[in-house]
C-alpha cells in the first residue's frame, strides 16, 4: 500500500524528493501518513478535495484484497 500511495503522490507533485509515506498496519486497519512539500499540498488535495478522494478510492480498492480498511492522512 505504501508503494502505491508514494508512486501516485510523486507523479502529482513538483518536488517528488520531498514525498514521504509512513504506513502503520493493525489487525483491521492500514493507516497511511502522506507528507509532501508545503508548495505541493494543494496539488495532492486538489479542488474541493477531488484528487485526495481519488487517491483514497484507489487505496480502498487495493485494501479490499487484504480485507482491511484504509485511512490516508496528509501531514
Amino acid at each position: 500500500m505504501k508503494e502505491l500511495i508514494e508512486c501516485i503522490a510523486k507523479a502529482l507533485v513538483d518536488h517528488p524528493e520531498a514525498v514521504h509515506v509512513t504506513e502503520t498496519v493493525d489487525e483491521q486497519m492500514i493507516t497511511v501518513a502522506l507528507s509532501v512539500d508545503a508548495e505541493d499540498k494543494g496539488k495532492v488535495i486538489g479542488k474541493q478535495g477531488r484528487i485526495v478522494k481519488a487517491i483514497r478510492s484507489v487505496a480502498y480498492a487495493a485494501a479490499t484484497n487484504q480485507n482491511k480498511r484504509v485511512r490516508i492522512d496528509i501531514v
